[in-house]
């Protein structure tokens, strides 16, 4: 009977270990600034990210208020519409593209100098 038992939990087993292994290389981030132009501020919440990849501080000069472990985004193009400031989503680091294919607004506000480009998790 036991064997059965162990027979029945083995596909839920396996399907658990495949939903680990979906995403394996995706970071939590929160959008903590969707500035104008999609100059958004994106924050690193899970720390075991590389940190020469983000500024761990960066003041608003704008606003005066500080944050940790935050970068620019690079990859305006392709970033949700339906994240809004405030939201968490899960993001892999990618190479930048050959080439911009969109249009991009030129209107200006603080960013870090970190800048990475993402891919929103699915």
């Amino acid at each position: 009977m036991k064997h059965y038992a162990i027979l029945l939990l083995f596909p839920l087993l396996m399907h658990c270990k495949s939903a680990e292994n979906i995403s394996p290389n995706c970071y939590k981030g929160k959008l903590v600034l969707q500035g104008i132009c999609m100059n958004y501020v994106i924050e690193a919440v899970n720390k075991d990210m590389d940190t020469s990849q983000v500024a761990l501080e960066w003041k608003n000069p704008a606003s005066g208020k500080s944050y940790q472990h935050v970068f620019a985004l690079a990859s305006t193009c392709t970033f949700p519409s339906n994240i809004k400031e405030g939201d968490s989503f899960s993001f892999k680091i990618i190479q930048p593209p050959k080439e911009n294919t969109c249009a991009q607004c030129l209107a200006y506000s603080p960013t870090p100098s970190k800048k990475l480009f993402i891919e929103v998790c699915p």
